[in-house]
């Protein structure tokens, strides 16, 4: 199982990215799949997720109204567009997937099966 992150990279402050994590070896239709970050010196954060059964999503409230994740099924790939980018969301993002993740359980990377190498995403002020 692989999952591949991309989309990363340098943007101003107000600026917009969107991230892709593409699983190969593992279906995404049948899991739960959440975008984490990590700044320096701080632990993973939760940034958003969608939830395998009924594609429900979740968000950690500093990107609320700006982040949405999505999923293409035909693609096995999941999205995160980010926009109204400020320079605090700089940090390397990581998606996660997960097969028996449930909603209690989905926002610590700790319970994720998969997680894939991150993206850095840098944005300046």
């Amino acid at each position: 199982v692989q999952l591949q992150a991309s989309g990363g990279g340098l943007v101003q402050a107000g600026g917009s990215l969107r991230l892709s994590c593409a699983a190969s070896g593992f279906t995404f239709r049948r899991a739960t799949v959440a975008w984490f970050r990590q700044a320096p010196g701080k632990d993973h954060e939760f940034v958003a997720r969608i939830f395998r059964s009924d594609g429900d999503t979740a968000y950690a409230d500093s990107v609320k109204g700006r982040f949405t994740i999505s999923r293409d099924t035909a693609k096995n790939t999941v999205y995160l567009q980010m926009n109204s980018l400020k320079p605090e969301d700089t940090a390397v993002y990581y998606c996660a997937a997960g097969s028996r993740v449930i909603w209690s359980s989905s926002f610590k990377i700790s319970n994720y099966e998969h997680k894939g190498q991150g993206t850095l995403v840098t944005v300046s002020s």
